[in-house]
This record gives structure tokens, C-alpha cells and sequence, in this order.
């Protein structure tokens, strides 16, 4: 049996809607997965309507009581966006408060394992806060609703996996955050999360923070002080890892397949590499949890949401990592 992915629709005053139609009539999509969306039904006829994509919606209760056809969309519809309040394309609390409660609604759905794994689309920071939902975004969402304390997120694309050593913050304060026991404990979970979507073997690198990884301390000290000493000690507890690996060559040796997979030291050594390999194919996989969740990589793009032009791709390969993933994935 294809696995069973929930994909709730985001914000729907974004693009999300419109990518999520277009991406359930892919072939591939269809030949990998059974898709349940979560959404309103009211949203989801509009956005077959200006897409003009041949589609029929099923509502359902339950993923089990969908129809897995060509030409079919299968939705649990929540009915919760007042028609009468939604304007396409603009930020408002109802659209918000309906994203979280997508989100929820499929979270509910794979922790009860009626569903494999959940792909899920953009939402809207401000949207959320004006909808009064207490969440800056999905990982806060999915981590406060699995009872995940810190969950990791992975890029992957064309087969090269990216984890980050620290997110959202400055620059400066990422160079603060490289140090030791973060890196060991970084690389211990980051082979865990490996683990559970059935990636038990290889090398994982650990780039290096400075110029040709600081050339013995000629560029910088982290290297030295606090990188190689992270990586020697986990090589004594028996953990495949290399490095420090500059960071001009560690990704391009990852995606010929010297390591399977790279942590880098701060979100945009990581996502530079990958977004400018392939910047739709480039997909988030949040790890750490007892579900799975893979995701689109861009925004709500409200500037061109209901107008029919918004690219698919990254939804395709969401819904298509989840579905590689899910017949092996373990859980945390």
C-alpha cells in the first residue's frame, strides 16, 4: 500500500492551497502516495477553481474512508475560514488561527498513526500572531504538540542531507554557539534522527566554521579548540564522523556521496549550499520526533497567491520524501 500522507493546506490566504492542488494530480504523486488534505472546503474549491486543475473533491472523516484515485482530493474539511472575513493574499488573524488548525488536525492524525507522515505547506508568522496563536512557526507547532523538546530539522536534496548546528540567530552569536559538547551532542542526535528514517550507515561531516577550516589556527581558533576535539571524542564513542571539512568542499563531497550527510555551523552555510544547488527541490525534514514531517522550504508568497502561478515542485517533493521515507521511519 502507497503510505498515507496528511498535508494540511497553510495559511490560506497564501499559496499553499493552490501548490497543494496542483501537486495532488502529479503522476509521481499519485504512483507514491494516498494524500489526505486537511483544510476548508471552501478554500480548497477556490483554488481548483483558479487553477484550473481537474479535480474533485471528496470530504471525508477519517484517511481510511478516502477514494485514492486519479482526479479525486481527498479532504478532512475543519469549515473554519468565514468567507465573508477572507481576502486572498492578505495577512489576518482567521487565516492563522485555520493554519494552526490544519496543522494540529494532521498532527493528531499521525501521532493516532492513521496517516504515515505529514507534508506541510507555508504559513504565516504574522498571520499566526494576529489569530493569537502562541507558536512562531511549524517547528514550535510540532514540537509543542508531539511533546518534542528540541526538534532537529535536515534539508535534503538530490540525496545531499543538512543539518545546522544553530537556526535563527545572528552571526555572532552562531561563532558562539560552535563549541564542543554542542557538537557532540548535535551529532549524537543528528545520527539518531538519521536512524529513525533508516540511515544507519555512513559518514556524517562536520564542516569546518572558518576559511579552509582555519588552517591549524592561522583563520581562527574553533577549529582547534573546540571542533576536532568534538569529532575525536565522538570517533572514541564509536561514531562514524569526519572532519572538520571546509566548508567550499564538504557539501559538493556529500552530494558525490563521500558522507551521507553534513552538519554545518549556522543556518546559511547550510542553506546557501543547498538552496543554490536546487532551491524547490530543497526540502525540510524535521527530526527528533515520534512522527514524520517533511516541508516545502519557501514562504506564503503572498504577492502572487490566487493567481494561479505559483510553482508545485516543492510540494511534489515534500509529499514524495515523506512517502521515501515513511516505510522505514521508526519514530524518536
Amino acid at each position: 500500500m502507497r503510505p498515507l500522507i496528511a498535508i494540511p493546506i497553510g495559511d490560506p490566504a497564501g499559496i499553499g492551497p493552490e501548490i497543494v492542488v496542483k501537486a495532488i494530480i502529479n503522476k509521481e504523486v499519485l504512483q507514491a502516495a494516498r494524500c489526505v488534505v486537511i483544510g476548508d472546503k471552501n478554500i480548497i474549491e477556490d483554488a481548483i477553481g483558479f487553477t484550473k486543475v481537474p479535480l474533485k473533491v471528496n470530504v471525508i472523516e477519517h484517511p481510511e474512508d478516502g477514494i485514492y484515485e486519479e482526479g479525486i482530493l481527498n479532504l478532512i474539511d475543519l469549515h473554519n475560514v468565514d468567507m465573508t472575513e477572507f481576502r486572498i493574499g492578505e495577512i489576518r488573524g482567521i487565516c492563522g488561527k485555520a493554519a494552526y488548525e490544519y496543522i494540529a488536525k494532521s498532527i493528531e492524525l499521525a501521532n493516532a498513526r492513521e496517516v504515515d507522515a505529514v507534508s506541510t505547506t507555508p504559513i504565516n508568522k504574522e498571520s499566526l500572531k494576529a489569530g493569537g496563536i502562541p507558536y512562531i512557526g511549524h517547528t514550535e507547532i510540532f514540537g509543542a504538540l508531539t511533546g518534542t523538546k528540541d526538534p532537529l530539522t535536515m534539508f535534503e536534496v538530490h540525496g545531499m542531507r543538512v543539518f545546522f548546528l544553530s537556526r535563527h540567530v545572528s552571526l555572532r552569536q552562531a561563532c558562539n554557539m560552535v563549541k564542543k559538547e554542542r557538537i557532540i551532542d548535535y551529532v549524537i542526535r543528528c545520527k539518531e534522527v538519521l536512524a529513525t528514517l533508516g540511515l544507519k550507515e555512513g559518514t556524517m561531516a562536520v564542516a569546518g566554521l572558518n576559511p579552509h577550516s582555519g588552517e591549524h589556527g592561522l583563520f581562527g581558533n574553533e577549529e582547534v579548540e573546540e571542533v576536532m576535539p568534538a569529532v575525536e571524542e565522538l570517533q572514541r564513542r564509536g561514531y562514524d564522523v569526519a572532519g572538520p571539512i571546509g566548508a567550499d568542499s564538504v557539501f559538493h563531497l556529500a552530494l558525490q556521496g563521500r558522507y551521507n550527510s553534513v552538519l554545518s555551523m549556522y543556518h546559511d552555510q547550510g542553506h546557501i549550499a543547498t538552496k543554490t544547488l536546487d532551491f524547490e527541490k530543497t526540502i525540510a525534514v524535521t527530526g527528533g520526533m515520534p512522527i514524520l514531517r517533511t516541508s516545502v522550504d519557501h514562504g506564503t508568497a503572498m504577492d502572487i497567491a490566487g493567481k494561479g502561478i505559483a510553482s508545485e515542485v516543492s510540494m511534489i517533493e515534500a509529499i514524495l520524501l515523506g512517502a521515501k521515507y515513511s516505510p522505514n521511519f521508526t519514530g524518536a
